[in-house]
């Protein structure tokens, strides 16, 4: 797998309720501004999505993927992989860990690996990576705090 990036951001609400947004995708299409559409295609027997299938356009980039999800019993680690290569990626790795804050809101650091099946100069990598991350962690932050 290649070299992972790591961003955290605060947001004013408990980590169930940023647990709770994030588990929901079918929800995704409304705030998440990539995702066209988000089809949970398996879940585990306590019906937290074990697979998903997520159609994205992001401009230049359009893809078709699975993601496999995993969830710590208190929900404060939700990680994922992708199933099988897609047409725009090789491998996917990603995490969300999310810490109480002390004052009744949220840590969430967000862990992302990706390698895309065409190359791409390390620095525009790291540079599209900062941008993904950024986007993704404003969007559930702005979807969380909204629902408040």
């Amino acid at each position: 797998m290649t070299d992972s990036s790591t961003q955290s951001i605060a947001i004013a609400a408990p980590p169930e309720r940023v647990a709770a947004v994030i588990t929901d995708f079918a929800s995704y299409p409304e705030w998440v501004s990539a995702v066209k559409s988000a089809e949970v295609v398996e879940e585990y027997e306590d019906g937290y999505a074990s697979q998903v299938t997520f159609l994205m356009d992001a401009g230049v980039l359009k893809d078709s993927y699975t993601l496999k999800y995993e969830y710590a019993e208190d929900l404060s680690r939700i990680e994922w992989r992708l199933v099988e290569p897609s047409q725009v990626q090789k491998q996917q790795e990603g995490s969300y860990d999310l810490e109480p804050d002390g004052e009744g809101g949220s840590t969430v650091t967000y862990t992302l690996a990706v390698e895309l099946n065409m190359p791409m100069l390390g620095m525009f990598k790291r540079k599209a990576e900062k941008m993904i991350m950024d986007t993704a962690l404003k969007e559930l932050k702005k979807r969380v705090e909204s629902l408040a």
